[in-house]
Parts: C-alpha cells; structure tokens; sequence
C-alpha cells in the first residue's frame, strides 16, 4: 500500500468534526426517497484518479446524496455531471458520466480531492471544519509530486489551494491571489493554479457558470501541461 493509499484509509475513518459525522450518517440513515433503495456510504470520501497525474482537481465537499451516497466525489450530482462530460471531452476521464464506484470511470493524468471530504448541512462548512481537513490537502499537494496544474473548483477550492501553497513554504504570504472565473497564477517552484467557478447547481442553473466557460478551464489546462514555461500574473 502507497503513502496515498494510507492516507485515504485515514480520511475515511476521520471522525474530527462532530456535526459533520452527525449529518453525514444521519443522512446516510434517513436516505431520500429517490434513492431509498441504496446503501449510503456515510462516510468521508476519499479522494481519488490517478496517483501520477499531472492535474488536480479541489473541489468544495461532497453532496448530501451524492458523494455521501455514493462514496466517490463528485460521483451521483448534478455537479458530476458537469465535471465528467468536461473531462471525458478533455482526455481526463475515460467516460462521460459517474453515476457509482463501480460503474468503470477510470481518470487519466488527473486527481480529485477537496476542502472538505464530509458532506455538510446545507452545503456549509464551518470555519473549524476546513482546517481539520486541510492537513490532508497538504499532504496529497506533497505526495503528488507531478502536478503541474491545479484546477480549484469555486473560491472555498481556491483558498484551500492557496492555504495549502502558504503551509509547504512555496507561496510567499506576502502575495495576494483573487479568485475569479479563469484566474491563472505561477507557483514558484510549484504548479500553476487555475481558477474556476465551480458546477453547482446555483452557478449552472442561473448561467453564472455556461458550459463553454467551464471547458475552457480544461482546454486551457490541457495547453499548460504541453508546455513547462506558461506563467502568468
């Protein structure tokens, strides 16, 4: 078993934040109607792709009855949706749609992880409950040692990413990174980090967020892994 492996089986028996394991459970428990007849993960969610890849994908958490249900990020929401249709299109994903653990999506060059690996109450987190996690963050950002793009998902992603840069000494505190749709920073002897909104209902719906927009985060970032000078600001 890989560092990464270990430390997945640790994120999944995390019990830190006592109002998260309340809700993700009793969620897990209670289930919703559409899916009453499925087994809940209830648990974190571990993050997961391919351990050499040369992108990394930090999301928000996972959903009440996606993630939560189903055990893989992103796997089972309208969110996933959004992100696997961009990845398939991109070369990152074998497959279009994830719909369960095993329903055979592999990712290529690409790794997905979170702020967050509990589903919170009304997609909330606190505070204390992003700093719990955030060591984990770091610790992947360390053991992932071919990243060359981080793609962070929504502005929680994004402080998370700049947070993690600030704690492995690659990111001078006195630098100032803004999150915008499409923001694009170099990381002194690290990756570039690449800003998107991200695919939630609430960006999707409202057309904050169009499908053209979102693609060319991916198509942007299949341009800088070509090259190994792309810096910008």
């Amino acid at each position: 078993m890989t560092e990464l492996d270990k430390l997945q089986q640790r994120i999944i028996h995390c019990r830190l934040c006592p109002r998260l394991v309340q809700w993700r459970e009793n969620v897990a428990d209670e289930k919703t109607k559409r899916f009453q007849n499925w087994k809940y993960w209830g648990k974190p969610n571990p993050s997961f792709g391919d351990p050499d890849a040369r992108l990394l994908l930090i999301g928000l958490a996972p959903a009440a009855h996606g993630g939560n249900r189903t055990g893989r990020m992103f796997t089972g929401d309208r969110s996933g949706d959004w992100l696997y249709r961009s990845l398939h299109k991109f070369g990152f994903a074998n497959q279009p749609t994830s719909v369960s653990r095993d329903d055979g999506l592999k990712l290529k060059d690409c790794y997905i992880t979170a702020t967050c690996r509990c589903a919170p109450p009304q997609n909330k987190l606190l505070p204390s409950e992003v700093l719990n996690c955030r060591p984990f963050l770091v610790k992947e950002m360390e053991l992932l040692r071919r990243v060359k793009v981080i793609v962070a998902l929504g502005k929680i992603g994004f402080d998370s990413a700049v947070s993690a840069f600030r704690l492995l000494g690659t990111l001078d505190e006195t630098r100032n990174l803004r999150f915008s749709h499409g923001a694009e920073y170099s990381i002194t002897n690290g990756p570039t980090l690449l800003a998107s909104y991200h695919p939630s209902q609430q960006n999707t719906f409202t057309g904050r967020l169009t499908e053209p927009m979102f693609d060319a985060i991916f198509r942007r970032t299949r341009s800088l892994l070509k090259t190994t000078n792309s810096p910008k600001n």
